[in-house]
């Protein structure tokens, strides 16, 4: 077993853990467990594409659940109204050292909110995320909000 320990600020009385499992073994799946929910990722190397996401994807998709949920409190928080919201990432790594030095953002927000309120909502996003924030320490993270009129956003991802 190797620890391998990276020197990290010290947690504050008002810091919150998060706790994660995982599981791999050579002849099958991996799979992480979080918050009670099994979350299949392909934990194989040098075979053909498994069809589960792998850990990059896996971190593209916290940041896109962290600018959702980000979204969500503002709803809260700042009156916000929205009614759906998509968003795409792309995570742009290089090879050597292996590490992302970038990540690009596309919210698309159903709303009949002003561009003004719509800004103050994306600065908030950006102070207030936390996995925004992080990745944002250690690579260039920028993005756009883009306003949909909610019957055109309807029309356009009919049910």
């Amino acid at each position: 077993m190797t620890d391998v320990h990276h020197d990290a600020p010290a947690a504050t009385a008002a810091s919150t853990a998060y706790r994660v499992t995982a599981h791999s073994s050579p002849s099958s799946r991996a799979s992480a467990e979080a918050a009670g929910a099994v979350i299949p990722f392909d934990g194989t190397w040098g075979r053909p594409y498994a069809g589960l996401p792998g850990p990059a994807e896996l971190l593209a998709s916290a940041f896109a659940a962290c600018l959702l949920k980000n979204l969500a409190r503002a709803r809260v928080l700042m009156g916000y109204e929205y009614t759906e919201a998509d968003v795409e990432i792309v995570a742009e790594r290089q090879d050597s050292p292996p590490r992302f030095v970038s990540v690009h953002y596309t919210l698309r927000v159903s709303t009949t909110e002003s561009a003004r309120r719509t800004e103050l909502m994306h600065r908030n996003l950006t102070k207030f995320g936390t996995v925004y924030n992080t990745l944002a320490a250690v690579c260039d993270v920028h993005g756009e909000v883009v306003r949909v009129a909610p019957q055109a956003a309807s029309a356009a991802n009919p049910s």
